[in-house]
């Protein structure tokens, strides 16, 4: 059984910062891409941040220049270091697994997390 498990939200003022991780837990072969996304207008949810087994990244216009994905394969662990907080941050922050193999030869799956709250305020 495939659990991501998010970690380190909070409060925060504007201006501040915070990292989320998130680990992949379970049998797993490999995960293409692992990323954020949080809530937005008229979307169930909005891309943050991603970033493939090759450390490829893509960003939300929104969060470019502030936040920083990265990601340790051996661990099936991804980070988001968030900088220069703003209260239009404050979400609550999903961890995506796309791509993910549990056994060679089996197809990829797409996994979430459960979330992890963050709030930007003073």
């Amino acid at each position: 059984q495939v659990q991501l498990v998010e970690s380190g939200g909070g409060l925060v003022q504007p201006g501040g910062s915070l990292r989320l991780s998130c680990a992949a837990s379970g049998s797993i072969f490999s995960i293409s891409a692992m990323g954020w996304y949080r809530p937005a207008p008229g979307k169930q949810r909005e891309l943050v941040a991603t970033i493939t087994s090759g450390r490829s990244t893509n960003y939300a216009d929104s969060v470019k220049g502030r936040f920083i994905i990265s990601r340790d394969n051996a661990k099936n662990t991804v980070y988001l270091q968030m900088n220069s907080l703003k209260p239009e941050d404050t979400a609550v922050y999903y961890c995506n697994a796309r791509g993910l193999v549990v056994r060679l030869g089996q197809r990829p799956g797409d996994y979430w997390g459960q979330g992890t709250q963050v709030t930007v305020s003073s």
